[in-house]
């Protein structure tokens, strides 16, 4: 699951941007016993804490590392360590985790303060964390949590997954190119709109994007054209049905030659991409 949220973070372009940030909770054995280290811990400095995490401190003594409050940053700091209350079986599963992202080549960080907020965690939790984003930095995570599907009211199995956040993903793709300029096939006169309309249809099965203006005098067609930022404008009317021939027209500059009419023409194709070069 770990190395499927790398894939996707690198397939959007991201991955050299955010951390990955692992920890383990362990077993609800090794959590009792850090639960009461903790408690014992957070009680003597209670006056120290937010409202918020002396609650926290009544409920699950774990979520006070959740808190962005700089107090309860500066008292956390100085908390026991899960990793001397973990017991055999929490230690030996974690190395196995460890180990399955050293052999897939998968860089992580240790956060022995890393929790997730959310009760039901056991074992394993992991987050992808970049610096860009200011205070909220978790783009993707999740973990393992044994037990949630029994708690509500199903049977005893484990699980384990991921969320990512669509928006803090967006900030950090970046801007995308602008789309191809498209080839404006623009008739001229009630003959030429059966040519215009094959025309069109070739050329984007060569793979140009096409608009085909039918409605309207030239000069309006022409600003349809303008418009939508076409590249190029292929005219057609009927001298150069006449003619066999098609009218290109550079948008940028105002210049317009010839090129021969039929679509399958590899002269027509390569003077159309020469204006996209």
């Amino acid at each position: 699951m770990i190395s499927l949220g790398r894939r996707i973070l690198d397939a959007l372009g991201i991955g050299d941007r955010v951390v990955l940030e692992l920890n383990t909770l362990g077993d609800n054995e090794s959590r009792s016993a850090y639960r009461q280290a903790l408690v014992s811990y957070f009680s003597a400095r209670a006056s120290e804490l937010s409202e918020d995490s002396q609650r926290r401190l009544e409920r699950n003594p774990l979520r006070i590392f959740d808190s962005k409050e700089e107090t309860d940053q500066r008292v956390a700091r100085d908390a026991p360590v899960f990793a001397d209350y973990q017991n055999a079986e929490s230690r030996r599963l974690f190395d196995r985790v460890r180990a399955g992202l050293d052999r897939l080549g998968i860089t992580y960080r240790l956060n022995p303060q890393l929790v997730r907020g959310l009760d039901y965690y056991t074992h394993t939790a992991f987050e992808f964390v970049t610096a860009a984003l200011g205070a909220q930095g978790t783009v993707m995570g999740g973990g393992r949590y044994d037990g949630l599907v029994e708690m509500m009211g199903g049977p005893a199995l484990s699980g384990i997954g991921w969320a990512a956040g669509i928006e803090r993903l967006a900030m950090l793709i970046a801007e995308p190119p602008p789309p191809p300029r498209p080839i404006a096939v623009v008739p001229i006169g009630e003959a030429a709109e059966g040519e215009a309309l094959t025309l069109a249809e070739v050329l984007r099965n060569y793979g140009w994007a096409v608009d085909l203006g039918y409605s309207g005098n030239v000069a309006r067609r022409m600003r349809r054209a303008n418009s939508v930022n076409a590249r190029v404008a292929v005219l057609i009317g009927e001298e150069e049905i006449a003619r066999n021939v098609v009218a290109l027209r550079d948008l940028d500059t105002g210049e317009q030659t010839e090129a021969p009419m039929d679509p399958s023409s590899s002269e027509l194709r390569a003077r159309l991409q020469a204006f996209y070069c």
